[in-house]
């Protein structure tokens, strides 16, 4: 799915859609317990707990997990944590993919509660540069990545700035950049647009960092108590499209055939992960569908469409 079904984003992350009656008609609720989900093969997302909806992004269409780009994931609450080599590995192979992306190669390390920033100016000349800031979370639900220090080719240059009255804006053009926009000395993330589709909307509520990972909580309140046992995702309700199968009234819940671990779940491979288990059809053809993780698969139960 269906993570990126589901998880499914406006971080990942946190601007709120206005949506039209039948899109409104059109969620299908979702709930997400302990999921390793991969936006790509290398950036991928550990949902902790997860509440939210999945929303068709056009007026009469429904979510369908072959169409990443058909549904947003609406959060309600969640705890989302990722690696800071899953956020560098997002940032290279999406937000500043592009030829003439300014930044390129950076890689990511966290210490002392600061984020630590290499990479090349690829629009100054790929000088080399690494930077150190802290995180917060903006009043529109963005991630704010202050720069505290910055050395470009080995040499300090945040005192030269401050000097001369530049700012990181100046020394880093992100107008074509998805994602991501200077202000001042500021890096500012956008969640939802960090990561391909299907993007995550939401209120992100804190932003911490423990150990190497980056904690994004969504919602104030607490974890709501989990419906069963186990790694899960689970959707109810209105019309979602899977396969050849399209199921009214929606009572599907895809399970971790390993609980002892995280359910690692590949969108774009879903199916293969779906052949490597089983269903099962409840009296009320509910479906109960057990799933391999995408890590133990084999080569050969892996597509090559991706």
């Amino acid at each position: 799915m269906i993570v990126r079904v589901l998880l499914a984003g406006s971080l990942i992350f946190g601007v709120p859609l206005a949506h039209s009656e039948q899109a409104e008609r059109g969620r299908v609720h979702a709930e997400m317990r302990n999921v390793l989900y991969h936006f790509t093969g290398t950036a991928a997302v550990h949902i902790t707990y997860l509440e939210g909806d999945l929303v068709p992004t056009s007026e009469h269409g429904i979510p369908v997990f072959d169409d990443s780009k058909s549904f947003v994931l609406a959060i309600h609450s969640a705890e989302i944590t990722m690696t800071s080599d899953a956020l560098a590995n997002a940032l290279n192979q999406y937000a500043f993919a592009g030829n003439d992306a300014p930044i390129k190669q950076l890689r990511i390390s966290t210490d002392g509660g600061k984020m630590k920033i290499k990479g090349r100016l690829h629009s100054k000349g790929d000088v080399p540069f690494e930077s150190e800031g802290s995180l917060s979370v903006t009043s529109a639900g963005e991630i704010r990545v202050h720069t505290e220090k910055i050395k470009a080719a080995h040499l300090p240059v945040k005192g030269l700035m401050d000097l001369l009255g530049a700012t990181i804006s100046k020394l880093i053009d992100t107008k074509n950049v998805r994602g991501v926009r200077a202000e001042k000395d500021d890096l500012i993330l956008n969640p939802a647009e960090l990561f391909p589709p299907p993007h995550i909307q939401g209120g992100l509520s804190t932003i911490t960092i423990r150990g190497n990972e980056i904690v994004l909580r969504y919602g104030n309140a607490n974890a709501p108590a989990a419906k069963m046992p186990g790694n899960y995702m689970a959707y109810r309700g209105n019309q979602l499209r899977f396969g050849k199968l399209t199921m009214n009234d929606t009572d599907l819940t895809l399970i971790d055939l390993d609980p002892g671990d995280p359910f690692d779940f590949y969108l774009d491979h879903y199916k293969d992960q779906l052949a490597a288990g089983y269903t099962k059809t409840l009296p009320n053809f509910g479906l109960r569908s057990y799933f391999r993780d995408y890590n133990k698969l084999g080569n050969k139960q892996r597509s090559q469409t991706h």
